[in-house]
């Protein structure tokens, strides 16, 4: 066994009666990574962000067993029934088991269980895990979806999964397991590789290859480096896609999806020399969240800047020409361009935080942490109701009514006009299952264990966190509004007096940033963009103040249009809401529609533009004590004026396109509210200008 590369960190999984495992840094050949995770449970949420746990334990998260049955009850094949075996099972899981050990709720842990047992106890002896292959074709049924049995991709969800439970109870069943697994893959790939049962596989091979490089950091197994050059070659090659330039011509479409997922391993090199993220329908948009993380994972074990420098690149491409201000892009579910009226897939935007937060690990780059925040306290709480009970498939930036209607989306006829409804089964029910790892796994990923010895707070919300330094258990408190507020408050708590770094992050956006500690102003260097290392004698008790001023910035988009930010937060008009139960009697059961009471059809003034510190007044409300995520409980607002645009109306039940960049408007300057965009149901996010 190899010695590690660097020192392992112990770390006490509380509350559980279980010491997890060690937390070790990656071991040679591997290269280290700047932060390691904290073990599951060891990170609390507090304030608004408990509150949101608590919602989501309350509606489908805690309950999708009951209110989902055909899928998620007893008959699902990852339980032993006869039902649906593919990813709607593992995906629930993958949401509820963080849910459940950071809520350290005994209610929702015995609905997790079941999962892991059948998993662990149901092993076959040559590797295989999950539901059996079937001596016959099954019976088909609707909205059930009971093969492909053996495929690839589920089981690196349940590899997900119970990489989880191993962080927050130390199982050893679960490295034994993992461990004949991934021998049994190692010795099946070469003859049924991950696109051998359907195409998901080879786009989504990361989730599989960074489980591989976690077990091979506890137990130092060589053949799991074999195996992951091995599912590297079988996975989709983006870093190629992501580097290449964008071509001249279309060129026929059988390298877009969906024509091209028939380009299995070994890849067909032509069609992969034609294909460029800026292309309509190169990527499925869920395919791109998951697969965009491919080539960091594998930097861990070939360090080449070229792999890290291609997902930056994919990022910037993304922006330029799928691009939305929320932090998302336009796919519905093939990417399909920059309009803010296109589609942003739930699955899209929780998977691209997971890829973003596994990235942010190895690279500690900041650019990936600002991304986090932004998707994070943008995109996700909009696409939920507040009770969590009801999700909509397809969100868009400029949002204007909800209904059961046509819209222009790629997948608009296969879900009969549901696909912005919210609702349990409108659009597509992959949605329903995925949509719940998203905030527990943003807690997780709130606070690190760093390679030097010290913790790292890298991404800000309300929190706990228990650490071991030195040898020593050490606490902190984070007291903070963030988003919403400036000021984030950090409280050590120790029973010695401890040296170590600790690691803040400072945004992109935060300008003239300040750190205090015990009310002093810190002489450290503090710039945009940057992680502020504070080396010194921590005393308990002692407290750091960080300081990120919140400036009004705007953004230009697709048809010039402008978004207005500040700080994480992107802000929309307010539109008054009309929400309305339906039920059609068909599949989709109850929906809810929303209509707007209030006009959307405004432009942002030029000067306000020029000037926004000036144009913008800047009403803060975070005393309402109020859920924060909806019209009525938003903390921070911004006034200005605006005026209407009558000829800017409705195309196939959307906001129509965007007026022109130099639209004249006749009318009177009236006043506007925008308010965060996660507050919103309806909303105008990228503004056309008018002189």
């Amino acid at each position: 066994m190899k010695t590690k590369q660097v020192i392992c960190f112990i770390l006490l999984a509380f509350g559980l009666g279980v010491a997890s495992e060690a937390q070790v840094q990656n071991r040679s050949p591997l290269h280290p990574n700047p932060y390691l995770e904290l073990p599951l449970g060891n990170i609390q949420a507090k304030g608004w962000l408990a509150d949101q746990l608590n919602r989501m334990k309350a509606g489908l998260t805690g309950h999708l067993d009951a209110r989902y049955p055909q899928v998620i009850g007893s008959r699902n094949g990852w339980l032993g029934g006869d039902g649906d075996a593919w990813e709607r099972g593992p995906y629930w899981v993958d949401g509820l088991l963080p849910l459940a050990y950071i809520l350290k709720d005994q209610a929702l842990i015995n609905k997790v269980k079941p999962w892991i047992e059948w998993t662990l106890n149901n092993q076959r002896e040559d590797g295989y895990l999950g539901p059996k292959p079937l001596a016959e074709k099954p019976e088909p049924e609707p909205g059930i979806q009971k093969e492909p049995v053996e495929d690839w991709w589920p089981r690196m969800v349940m590899l997900k999964v119970l990489q989880q439970y191993y962080s927050a109870t130390g199982d050893k069943r679960v490295i034994e397991a993992l461990t004949k697994y991934f021998k049994y893959q190692l010795q099946e790939l070469p003859q049924h590789p991950l696109d051998q049962w359907s195409f998901w596989g080879n786009r989504r091979g990361a989730d599989n290859l960074m489980v591989v490089y976690w077990l091979y950091n506890v137990t130092g197994e060589n053949f799991l480096l074999d195996l992951g050059n091995l599912i590297y070659q079988q996975t989709f090659p983006y870093t190629k896609v992501f580097s290449g330039a964008y071509g001249t011509k279309q060129d026929g479409i059988e390298h877009l999806y969906p024509y091209n997922t028939g380009n299995t391993y070994p890849f067909k090199q032509a069609l992969i020399d034609k294909l460029h993220v800026g292309q309509l329908q190169s990527f499925h948009c869920v395919n791109l969240a998951q697969g965009i993380k491919t080539p960091v994972i594998y930097y861990q074990q070939h360090p080449d800047s070229t792999y890290i420098e291609a997902v930056k690149k994919a990022f910037n491409d993304i922006a330029i020409f799928h691009g939305q201000a929320q932090g998302m892009y336009g796919g519905d579910e093939p990417l399909h361009g920059n309009a803010p009226t296109q589609g942003i897939e739930f699955c899209s935007v929780v998977e691209m935080l997971f890829s973003l937060e596994s990235m942010l690990t190895i690279t500690g780059d900041t650019e990936f942490a600002d991304r986090i925040e932004k998707i994070a306290y943008n995109a996700m709480p909009t696409q939920a109701t507040d009770d969590f009970n009801y999700r909509q498939y397809f969100q868009s930036a400029n949002q204007v009514m909800i209904s059961r209607a046509k819209r222009n989306f790629f997948e608009d006829d296969g879900h009969q006009g549901t696909d912005q409804c919210y609702g349990l089964l409108t659009g597509y029910p992959c949605c329903t299952a995925n949509m719940h790892q998203g905030w527990p796994k943003l807690v997780q990923n709130l606070w690190y264990q760093t390679a030097d010895g010290g913790v790292a707070a890298l991404l800000y919300g309300p929190s706990h966190v228990k650490a071991q330094v030195n040898g020593q258990p050490i606490e902190i408190s984070e007291d903070t509004y963030y988003p919403f507020d400036e000021r984030i408050h950090f409280t050590i708590h120790s029973k010695k007096d401890l040296s170590f770094p600790f690691h803040l992050r400072i945004p992109h956006w935060a300008k003239n940033a300040q750190i205090k500690i015990n009310g002093e102003l810190s002489n450290e260097a503090v710039k945009p963009g940057s992680i502020v290392k504070i080396s010194r004698l921590w005393k308990n008790g002692d407290q750091i103040t960080l300081v990120l001023p919140m400036q009004i910035e705007t953004s230009r988009w697709a048809e010039l249009s402008v978004a207005v930010e500040r700080g994480p937060l992107v802000y929309a008009l307010k539109i008054d809401e009309d929400w309305r139960k339906v039920n059609d009697g068909d599949y989709f059961g109850d929906y809810l529609e929303v209509h707007p009471k209030s006009d959307w059809n405004f432009g942002l003034l030029s000067k306000t533009i020029a000037d926004p510190q000036s144009g913008f007044e800047v009403i803060k409300n975070k005393a309402n004590g109020q859920y924060p995520w909806n019209l009525s409980g938003a903390p921070i607002i911004l006034q200005t004026k605006a005026k209407k645009i009558p000829e800017w109306k409705l195309y196939k039940n959307m906001a129509g396109p965007l007026p022109h960049q130099f639209t004249e408007a006749a009318e009177e300057e009236i006043p506007i509210t925008l308010i965060p965009y996660g507050c919103t149901t309806l909303r105008i996010t990228q503004f056309p200008v008018i002189n």
